[in-house]
């Protein structure tokens, strides 16, 4: 039977669940950057292995705090009826950044006259929000470019209005004379050894005496592996002031300089769009049996469904209406300058709890009557209305009206390998595997980790 500490455990088990994720990918990322024999291939894997130590150490820091919390949390004192009411919370939301773009200042005699050395760059974004990181695809870079426009549309799925987005845009400096050294089929037999597990258990422990000692968070070791090295050229965090439905410039802090080998003639400022949508703007917050009485008539009463959605509370004639798509009977507007009472009528009228909602339209004052059911359903649809207050007051211009969000595409789909002779398909489809290797070890016993393989594997080597 699910039990009440086995709930309140939930968002740890999960978090302990990427974490262990992350350690795997990690290794697989260190095994296949020392397999690596071209260079896009090696950046590739040296991206993904930076991506993973972000992570985990984001997702390590996340537990940390959250162990302090339940250690504070025992200690304090214990909650009771008779103290103060919980503190009120925004409702969360989804952020959405897209349309990145990082203009370029090449110096006249490279860009115009087309002098000196062509250098390239790969850079690519890593963007965090919370404990929650991902990045964008990685993008080689020359001067015959003015600006480096990433095609990426990042999501982050839970957000709440004091988010704060940081953007650290990372580059490495290409080298022109061909291929890395090695042999993929030579190293092919390196990879076929399975990924241990005892990584997983050594951060565990590592981070329960971390917690209970109160230091940071545990760094993990540098792997010994060679490869292209990613520096750090500038950053910025976004909040939610640069949340705006249209296209924004913001600055950038640069953290590179020319004398570094991944230097970059960045201008200093960043180009997106960063939109939000709180999940009171999208999802119905309250909903129930009204009767409601039309502006400037008395007598007359109509029994309808309501929906308090976003900014409007929606009268339908009936309750299956809301779901296919129905216009609504009646549509009262409810914004910052709305409004709201709660009274009682004369007990002969039999419904005594109405709520009063008004709006000002110029001079004009327009205000519904709404009847409730019972005294329970007033106070909850006041709870309702004052809940959605708060959140406009927290989310700000992001109630103003539901703003576009367009779902991230996925960027490498697997089935892209099959056009590509990549070192994919060498170690996996065309080479033996040794027995106790990769793939029994783990591409035949662990169908769950072997997706992940595949899915690492796939990222690296599919098309562009």
């Amino acid at each position: 039977m699910y039990s009440l500490a086995e709930h309140r455990n939930a968002p740890d088990t999960e978090l302990q669940r990427k974490l262990d994720h992350e350690i795997r990918m990690r290794e697989g990322a260190c095994k296949l950057l020392a397999a690596c024999s071209q260079r896009e291939q090696a950046l590739e894997a040296t991206k993904s292995l930076l991506v993973c130590n972000s992570r985990i150490l984001s997702y390590m820091g996340e537990l940390q705090r959250r162990k302090e919390a339940q250690v504070l949390g025992k200690t304090g004192r214990r909650p009771s009826d008779s103290g103060p009411p919980a503190e009120r919370s925004p409702c969360r939301g989804r952020v959405c950044i897209s349309d990145l773009r990082i203009p370029l200042m090449w110096k006249d005699t490279e860009y115009f006259k087309n002098k000196g050395d062509l250098h390239r760059w790969a850079v690519f974004l890593l963007l965090q929000l919370g404990e929650h990181i991902q990045d964008t695809e990685m993008i080689l870079v020359d001067r015959t470019l003015t600006d480096i426009s990433f095609q990426s549309n990042v999501l982050f799925a839970e957000a709440g209005p004091d988010f704060e987005l940081r953007l650290e845009l990372y580059g490495a400096c290409v080298e022109e004379e061909g291929a890395l050294t090695g042999a993929p089929k030579r190293l092919a037999t390196k990879l076929s050894s399975s990924l241990g597990r005892s990584s997983g258990r050594r951060v565990r422990a590592s981070l329960d005496s971390a917690g209970g000692s109160g230091s940071s968070p545990i760094l993990l070791p540098t792997p010994a592996v060679g490869g292209p090295r990613y520096h750090l050229l500038a950053h910025t965090t976004l909040t939610l002031a640069a949340v705006q439905d249209g296209f924004r410039t913001h600055d950038l802090t640069l953290a590179s300089h020319e004398e570094n080998p991944a230097w970059l003639p960045l201008y200093g400022s960043v180009c997106c769009r960063l939109a939000a949508q709180p999940l009171c703007m999208t999802q119905p917050t309250a909903s129930g049996t009204l009767r409601v009485q039309p502006a400037g008539e008395m007598q007359n009463w109509a029994q309808v469904h309501g929906v308090l959605k976003g900014t409007n509370l929606f009268c339908y004639r009936r309750p299956e209406d809301a779901d296919t798509g129905e216009e609504p009977l009646l549509t009262i507007a409810i914004n910052k300058e709305t409004r709201v009472r709660a009274g009682e009528l004369d007990q002969a009228l039999g419904r005594p709890f109405t709520l009063s909602i008004s709006n000002q339209y110029g001079d004009d004052e327009v205000t519904h009557t709404l009847q409730t059911e019972s005294r329970e359903a007033l106070q909850s649809w006041m709870e309702a209305l004052w809940q959605l207050f708060f959140d406009m007051s927290q989310w700000k211009q992001c109630c103003d009206e539901i703003m576009k969000i367009e779902t991230p595409a996925s960027r490498k789909p697997p089935q892209a390998l099959a056009k590509q002779g990549s070192l994919y398909h060498e170690m996996v489809l065309s080479e033996p595997i040794a027995p106790g290797g990769l793939g029994e070890g783990l591409l035949l016993q662990d169908n769950a980790i072997s997706a992940e393989i595949r899915a690492l594997l796939s990222s690296y080597y599919s098309d562009r």
